[in-house]
Protein backbone atom coordinates (compact mmCIF):
# COMPACT_ATOMS: atom_id res chain seq x y z
CA UNK A 1 0.00 0.00 0.00
CA UNK A 2 1.66 3.41 -0.91
CA UNK A 3 2.67 5.76 1.88
CA UNK A 4 1.61 9.58 2.07
CA UNK A 5 5.40 10.38 0.74
CA UNK A 6 5.23 7.58 -2.51
CA UNK A 7 1.36 9.45 -3.06
CA UNK A 8 3.18 13.14 -2.83
CA UNK A 9 5.97 11.92 -4.75
CA UNK A 10 3.42 10.69 -7.61
CA UNK A 11 1.65 13.74 -7.80
CA UNK A 12 5.08 15.58 -8.11
CA UNK A 13 6.37 13.88 -10.58
CA UNK A 14 2.91 13.97 -12.39
CA UNK A 15 3.12 17.68 -11.86
CA UNK A 16 6.60 17.90 -13.53
CA UNK A 17 5.63 15.78 -16.22
CA UNK A 18 2.52 18.37 -17.13
CA UNK A 19 4.93 21.15 -16.70
CA UNK A 20 7.56 19.54 -19.29
CA UNK A 21 4.11 19.20 -21.81
CA UNK A 22 3.75 22.86 -21.42
CA UNK A 23 7.44 23.24 -22.82
CA UNK A 24 5.86 22.73 -26.44
CA UNK A 25 2.72 25.10 -25.76
CA UNK A 26 5.25 28.18 -25.47
CA UNK A 27 7.17 27.32 -27.95
CA UNK A 28 4.53 27.45 -30.01
CA UNK A 29 3.16 31.03 -28.16
CA UNK A 30 6.82 32.66 -28.50
CA UNK A 31 7.07 34.65 -31.52
CA UNK A 32 10.78 34.18 -31.53
CA UNK A 33 12.40 31.72 -34.30
CA UNK A 34 13.51 28.44 -32.64
CA UNK A 35 17.35 29.44 -32.60
CA UNK A 36 17.00 32.51 -30.54
CA UNK A 37 14.24 30.94 -28.39
CA UNK A 38 16.62 28.11 -27.37
CA UNK A 39 19.63 30.39 -26.76
CA UNK A 40 17.19 32.65 -24.47
CA UNK A 41 16.04 29.69 -22.73
CA UNK A 42 19.15 27.94 -21.97
CA UNK A 43 20.86 31.68 -21.15
CA UNK A 44 17.99 32.56 -18.47
CA UNK A 45 18.33 28.82 -16.25
CA UNK A 46 21.81 29.10 -16.39
CA UNK A 47 21.45 32.86 -14.80
CA UNK A 48 19.04 31.85 -12.68
CA UNK A 49 21.44 28.57 -11.52
CA UNK A 50 24.30 31.21 -10.63
CA UNK A 51 22.82 32.80 -7.86
CA UNK A 52 23.26 29.72 -5.81
CA UNK A 53 26.52 29.40 -3.81
CA UNK A 54 25.52 25.22 -4.41
CA UNK A 55 26.24 25.61 -8.05
CA UNK A 56 29.25 27.62 -7.48
CA UNK A 57 30.88 25.32 -5.01
CA UNK A 58 30.21 22.10 -7.40
CA UNK A 59 31.97 23.87 -10.48
CA UNK A 60 34.96 24.03 -8.42
CA UNK A 61 35.07 20.41 -6.98
CA UNK A 62 34.93 18.94 -10.50
CA UNK A 63 38.30 17.97 -12.80
CA UNK A 64 38.46 19.03 -15.96
CA UNK A 65 37.45 15.77 -17.66
CA UNK A 66 34.27 15.44 -15.81
CA UNK A 67 33.76 19.78 -17.14
CA UNK A 68 34.51 18.57 -21.01
CA UNK A 69 32.68 15.86 -20.39
CA UNK A 70 29.34 17.34 -19.30
CA UNK A 71 29.78 20.11 -21.59
CA UNK A 72 29.42 17.74 -24.40
CA UNK A 73 26.64 16.56 -23.02
CA UNK A 74 25.48 20.45 -22.82
CA UNK A 75 26.50 20.66 -26.52
CA UNK A 76 23.90 17.96 -27.83
CA UNK A 77 21.15 18.94 -25.09
CA UNK A 78 21.51 22.16 -27.33
CA UNK A 79 20.96 20.88 -30.33
CA UNK A 80 18.09 18.29 -28.82
CA UNK A 81 16.38 21.72 -27.55
CA UNK A 82 17.02 23.37 -31.21
CA UNK A 83 15.40 20.48 -33.38
CA UNK A 84 12.51 20.47 -30.84
CA UNK A 85 11.50 23.92 -30.83
CA UNK A 86 11.88 23.75 -34.69
CA UNK A 87 9.61 21.05 -35.44
CA UNK A 88 7.34 23.22 -32.63
CA UNK A 89 7.54 26.57 -35.64
CA UNK A 90 7.98 24.45 -38.75
CA UNK A 91 4.89 21.97 -38.01
CA UNK A 92 3.12 22.13 -34.45
CA UNK A 93 3.45 21.37 -30.73
CA UNK A 94 1.66 17.80 -31.30
CA UNK A 95 3.39 16.82 -34.02
CA UNK A 96 6.78 18.08 -31.72
CA UNK A 97 5.49 15.87 -28.95
CA UNK A 98 4.60 12.57 -31.01
CA UNK A 99 8.54 12.51 -32.12
CA UNK A 100 9.73 13.14 -28.66
CA UNK A 101 7.81 9.62 -28.18
CA UNK A 102 10.20 7.93 -30.26
CA UNK A 103 13.25 8.79 -27.84
CA UNK A 104 12.77 5.45 -26.00
CA UNK A 105 12.96 3.41 -29.35
CA UNK A 106 16.17 5.43 -30.18
CA UNK A 107 17.60 5.03 -26.88
CA UNK A 108 16.76 0.64 -26.57
CA UNK A 109 19.59 0.74 -29.87
CA UNK A 110 21.97 3.35 -28.81
CA UNK A 111 21.84 2.96 -24.82
CA UNK A 112 23.42 -0.27 -24.80
CA UNK A 113 26.40 0.86 -27.50
CA UNK A 114 26.91 3.67 -25.40
CA UNK A 115 26.68 2.02 -22.25
CA UNK A 116 28.62 -1.40 -23.23
CA UNK A 117 26.31 -3.70 -22.51
CA UNK A 118 24.65 -6.30 -24.87
CA UNK A 119 21.73 -5.46 -27.13
CA UNK A 120 17.93 -6.96 -25.96
CA UNK A 121 15.74 -8.74 -28.56
CA UNK A 122 12.81 -7.31 -26.65
CA UNK A 123 14.27 -3.58 -26.68
CA UNK A 124 14.80 -3.96 -30.42
CA UNK A 125 11.57 -5.43 -30.88
CA UNK A 126 9.70 -1.94 -29.48
CA UNK A 127 11.41 -0.44 -32.75
CA UNK A 128 9.58 -2.44 -35.20
CA UNK A 129 6.24 -2.30 -33.05
CA UNK A 130 6.07 1.75 -33.38
CA UNK A 131 6.90 1.64 -37.38
CA UNK A 132 3.29 1.68 -38.61
CA UNK A 133 2.63 4.13 -36.22
CA UNK A 134 5.33 6.33 -37.56
CA UNK A 135 4.15 6.03 -40.90
CA UNK A 136 0.57 6.34 -39.80
CA UNK A 137 1.87 9.80 -38.33
CA UNK A 138 3.64 11.09 -41.66
CA UNK A 139 1.13 10.55 -43.79
CA UNK A 140 -1.57 12.19 -41.33
CA UNK A 141 0.60 15.88 -41.49
CA UNK A 142 -0.32 17.97 -43.81
CA UNK A 143 2.89 18.07 -46.91
CA UNK A 144 3.86 21.59 -45.32
CA UNK A 145 4.44 19.72 -42.14
CA UNK A 146 6.95 16.66 -43.19
CA UNK A 147 10.36 18.65 -42.87
CA UNK A 148 8.69 19.63 -38.95
CA UNK A 149 8.43 15.58 -38.41
CA UNK A 150 11.97 14.99 -39.75
CA UNK A 151 13.71 17.32 -37.96
CA UNK A 152 11.48 16.00 -34.50
CA UNK A 153 12.58 12.99 -35.54
CA UNK A 154 16.02 14.01 -35.08
CA UNK A 155 15.22 15.39 -31.72
CA UNK A 156 14.36 12.46 -30.25
CA UNK A 157 17.75 10.65 -31.53
CA UNK A 158 19.51 13.68 -29.32
CA UNK A 159 17.48 12.80 -26.49
CA UNK A 160 18.39 9.06 -27.03
CA UNK A 161 22.18 10.28 -27.40
CA UNK A 162 22.48 12.36 -24.43
CA UNK A 163 20.49 10.73 -22.35
CA UNK A 164 22.27 7.71 -22.72
CA UNK A 165 25.41 9.59 -21.97
CA UNK A 166 24.19 11.43 -19.10
CA UNK A 167 23.34 7.82 -17.59
CA UNK A 168 27.04 6.89 -18.13
CA UNK A 169 27.67 9.94 -15.77
CA UNK A 170 25.42 9.88 -13.17
CA UNK A 171 26.54 10.23 -9.89
CA UNK A 172 29.86 12.45 -10.27
CA UNK A 173 28.77 15.66 -9.92
CA UNK A 174 25.94 17.38 -8.16
CA UNK A 175 22.67 17.39 -9.98
CA UNK A 176 21.72 21.36 -10.45
CA UNK A 177 26.10 22.18 -10.48
CA UNK A 178 25.39 19.21 -13.74
CA UNK A 179 22.56 21.37 -15.35
CA UNK A 180 24.27 24.79 -14.81
CA UNK A 181 27.37 23.15 -16.75
CA UNK A 182 25.31 21.33 -19.48
CA UNK A 183 22.95 24.83 -20.05
CA UNK A 184 25.90 27.13 -20.40
CA UNK A 185 27.69 24.65 -22.68
CA UNK A 186 24.90 24.72 -24.50
CA UNK A 187 24.11 28.35 -24.81
CA UNK A 188 28.01 28.30 -25.93
CA UNK A 189 27.36 26.24 -28.70
CA UNK A 190 24.10 27.81 -30.04
CA UNK A 191 26.30 31.29 -29.80
CA UNK A 192 29.33 29.22 -32.25
CA UNK A 193 26.83 27.82 -34.15
CA UNK A 194 24.32 30.70 -35.13
CA UNK A 195 26.96 32.16 -38.05
CA UNK A 196 27.08 28.45 -39.67
CA UNK A 197 23.30 27.63 -39.32
CA UNK A 198 22.51 28.79 -42.98
CA UNK A 199 24.98 26.08 -43.93
CA UNK A 200 24.49 23.36 -41.10
CA UNK A 201 20.72 23.68 -40.82
CA UNK A 202 18.98 26.36 -43.41
CA UNK A 203 15.70 25.37 -42.19
CA UNK A 204 16.41 26.81 -38.10
CA UNK A 205 18.38 29.43 -39.35
CA UNK A 206 17.92 32.88 -37.88
CA UNK A 207 19.49 35.67 -36.10
CA UNK A 208 20.45 35.21 -32.58
CA UNK A 209 20.75 38.47 -31.25
CA UNK A 210 16.83 38.46 -30.97
CA UNK A 211 15.54 41.23 -28.01
CA UNK A 212 12.31 39.70 -26.99
CA UNK A 213 9.23 41.33 -26.62
CA UNK A 214 7.74 42.05 -23.30
CA UNK A 215 5.16 39.24 -24.72
CA UNK A 216 7.78 37.11 -25.43
CA UNK A 217 9.79 37.54 -22.50
CA UNK A 218 7.20 36.78 -19.87
CA UNK A 219 6.93 33.64 -21.84
CA UNK A 220 10.54 32.73 -21.37
CA UNK A 221 10.40 33.59 -17.83
CA UNK A 222 7.63 30.58 -17.29
CA UNK A 223 9.50 28.49 -19.81
CA UNK A 224 13.02 29.18 -17.98
CA UNK A 225 11.72 29.08 -13.90
CA UNK A 226 8.12 27.27 -14.20
CA UNK A 227 8.78 24.41 -17.00
CA UNK A 228 12.47 24.28 -16.81
CA UNK A 229 13.62 24.71 -13.07
CA UNK A 230 10.81 24.10 -10.49
CA UNK A 231 9.95 20.76 -12.45
CA UNK A 232 13.62 19.80 -11.91
CA UNK A 233 13.60 20.57 -7.96
CA UNK A 234 11.05 18.48 -7.78
CA UNK A 235 11.62 15.72 -9.79
CA UNK A 236 14.42 15.43 -7.42
CA UNK A 237 12.88 14.99 -4.66
CA UNK A 238 10.11 13.15 -5.54
CA UNK A 239 12.60 10.22 -7.06
CA UNK A 240 13.72 9.53 -3.38
CA UNK A 241 10.35 7.93 -3.03
CA UNK A 242 9.26 6.20 -6.59
CA UNK A 243 10.95 3.23 -8.55
CA UNK A 244 12.60 3.82 -11.60
CA UNK A 245 9.40 1.77 -13.23
CA UNK A 246 7.15 4.14 -11.61
CA UNK A 247 9.07 7.23 -12.80
CA UNK A 248 9.85 6.28 -16.52
CA UNK A 249 6.00 5.03 -17.19
CA UNK A 250 5.06 8.59 -15.89
CA UNK A 251 7.25 10.83 -17.82
CA UNK A 252 6.28 8.90 -21.16
CA UNK A 253 2.56 10.86 -20.18
CA UNK A 254 4.70 13.72 -21.63
CA UNK A 255 3.62 13.38 -25.03
CA UNK A 256 0.07 13.01 -24.05
CA UNK A 257 -0.32 15.88 -21.97
CA UNK A 258 1.33 18.14 -24.89
CA UNK A 259 -1.37 16.72 -27.28
CA UNK A 260 -4.33 17.12 -24.98
CA UNK A 261 -3.00 21.15 -24.17
CA UNK A 262 -2.61 21.87 -27.52
CA UNK A 263 -6.01 20.57 -28.66
CA UNK A 264 -7.09 22.83 -25.30
CA UNK A 265 -5.16 25.96 -25.75
CA UNK A 266 -4.05 25.71 -29.77
CA UNK A 267 -6.96 23.96 -31.56
CA UNK A 268 -4.80 21.63 -33.27
CA UNK A 269 -6.95 18.91 -33.69
CA UNK A 270 -8.41 20.83 -36.84
CA UNK A 271 -4.69 20.86 -38.50
CA UNK A 272 -4.39 17.09 -38.37
CA UNK A 273 -6.07 13.98 -39.71
CA UNK A 274 -7.79 10.69 -37.62
CA UNK A 275 -4.85 9.44 -38.99
CA UNK A 276 -2.04 11.05 -37.03
CA UNK A 277 -3.80 10.60 -33.77
CA UNK A 278 -4.04 6.87 -34.96
CA UNK A 279 -0.33 7.03 -35.19
CA UNK A 280 -0.04 8.69 -31.99
CA UNK A 281 -1.83 6.26 -30.05
CA UNK A 282 0.01 3.17 -32.03
CA UNK A 283 3.95 4.90 -30.84
CA UNK A 284 2.48 5.39 -27.29
CA UNK A 285 1.62 1.60 -26.67
CA UNK A 286 4.86 0.69 -27.78
CA UNK A 287 6.22 3.78 -25.42
CA UNK A 288 4.64 2.47 -22.67
CA UNK A 289 5.83 -0.68 -23.20
CA UNK A 290 9.35 -0.05 -23.23
CA UNK A 291 9.22 0.37 -19.47
CA UNK A 292 7.43 -3.27 -19.07
CA UNK A 293 10.23 -4.26 -20.61
CA UNK A 294 12.87 -3.30 -18.49
CA UNK A 295 11.10 -4.09 -15.45
CA UNK A 296 11.49 -7.65 -16.68
CA UNK A 297 14.80 -7.39 -17.89
CA UNK A 298 16.93 -9.39 -15.01
CA UNK A 299 19.67 -6.38 -15.43
CA UNK A 300 17.80 -3.64 -15.82
CA UNK A 301 19.13 -0.21 -15.17
CA UNK A 302 18.70 1.39 -11.41
CA UNK A 303 16.99 4.98 -12.86
CA UNK A 304 15.55 6.46 -15.25
CA UNK A 305 17.13 9.05 -17.72
CA UNK A 306 15.94 12.30 -17.59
Amino acid sequence: MPTNDTRKALLQIHFCVLLWGVTAILGKLITLPALPLVWWRMLLVVAMLALLPRVWRGLSGLNPRLVLGYAGIGALVALHWLTFYGAVKLANASVAATCIALAPVFTAIIEPWIARRPFQLRELALGVIVLPGVALVVGGVPDGMRLGVAVGAVSALLVAIFGSFNKRMVGHADPLTVTALELGAGTLTLTLLAPAMPLLLPALASDLWVLPNLHDGLLLLALSGLCTLLPFALALVALKHLSAYTVQLVTNLEPVYAILLAMLFLGEQHELTPQFYLGVAIILGGVFLHPLLNRLRPQAAAGPVA
